[in-house]
């Protein structure tokens, strides 16, 4: 995953929690472990499967900060 999360729209497809299954928002922050929607929902990218732009993407595969991921 080399691209920019902030600024998509994202929808939770699979949660370790499952109140967590379902939420959209979109994306207005990323630190190393965690994604910021602008619903206020924090969540843990280790915890989730989400779909972006049609494509679903694991969450342990974006872990890290998000300017070093986009440089691999």
């Amino acid at each position: 995953m080399r691209r920019e999360l902030i600024g998509k729209k994202i929808t939770v497809k699979k949660s370790v929690n499952r109140a967590y299954i379902g939420i959209t928002g979109t994306v207005i922050d990323e630190t190393r472990n965690m994604l910021i929607l602008d619903t206020k929902r924090k969540l843990i990218k280790e915890n989730i499967v989400i779909e972006v732009d049609g494509t679903v993407l694991d969450g342990k595969d974006i872990i890290g900060k998000p300017e070093n991921r986009i440089k691999r």
